[in-house]
């Protein structure tokens, strides 16, 4: 009897993670059919649900020990849904599919656009899986499909809320979505927080900016979460620059002597 309600247990453990997986997928093509509606807060409120989803999954089955081959290719599945397809079909509706109303050739781009997005999150993630598992852990090679969707999300749901139109916005919001593509798939190291101990020690002054933060996004969720995340996403080439410039100049950096 014992034996048997062990194996109940187990199963169960190795169950939630996937289930936490499958709400994320949920809440990304939710963001798909708001998008398709109309529904533009909702359908960003609904990425960043997915958001949160995916990273309990993940920890979830760290602190229980149930990573599998199976969860991880599953986990990458919902993430080229809620990450990759979700931001792009919002993107596309919202805006980008009103290029067309200014010629043949912005009607093109916008839905090139979108796809290019949905592109390199699928490239991103096919990365991701494929690497080494005695890769490096404290960073991640190129930008994170969470935090790109967020970008792209962060500017939606702001764009919508303020009423902009016009040319020049669908040229930025075009901008943005291309640039989250683009960061995805180049060799740019961003930090990692994905082994950050709950249990670790934090300064008074670090423990005051979490409230900080989160009062600061209550106030105005879509624009200080499009800073949020516009910040993380700048934050990539940013360090590239700053190790650049160490570099060239204490004259290491042979190409520049040449």
């Amino acid at each position: 009897m014992r034996k048997g309600k062990g194996t109940i247990r187990k199963r169960g453990i190795y169950l939630f993670p996937n289930l936490l997986t499958s709400a994320a997928l949920f809440a990304g093509f939710y963001a798909i059919v708001a998008g398709a509606d109309g529904d533009f807060a909702r359908a960003a409120i609904s990425l960043y649900v997915a958001m949160i989803l995916d990273a309990l999954d993940g920890r979830v089955a760290r602190l229980t020990g149930t990573e599998t081959e199976f969860g991880r290719q599953y986990d990458s599945l919902s993430d080229v849904v809620a990450f990759g397809l979700g931001p792009a079909v919002v993107t596309y509706q919202w805006g980008l599919k009103h290029m067309g109303d200014y010629g043949w050739v912005w009607d093109k781009a916008g839905w090139v656009i979108a796809f290019l997005f949905a592109v390199g999150t699928a490239l991103r993630l096919a990365r991701y899986t494929a690497r080494d598992s005695t890769g490096a852990k404290n960073y991640f090679e190129g930008l994170p499909c969470p935090a790109a969707a967020g970008f792209v999300a962060g500017f939606v749901w702001m764009a919508a809320e303020s009423g902009w139109s016009g040319l020049s916005v669908l040229m930025l919001a075009g901008l943005v979505t291309l640039a989250a593509a683009v960061l995805m798939c180049v060799r740019v190291a961003y930090p990692s927080f994905k082994h950050f101990a709950v249990n670790r020690r934090l300064r008074f002054t670090q423990m005051a900016a979490i409230p900080v933060c989160f009062a600061l996004i209550a106030v105005d969720p879509p624009r200080m979460l499009f800073t949020l995340f516009g910040i993380y996403v700048g934050l990539g080439p940013g360090l590239l620059l700053w190790r650049w410039m160490r570099k060239s100049r204490h004259g290491r950096i042979p190409e520049a002597a040449d």
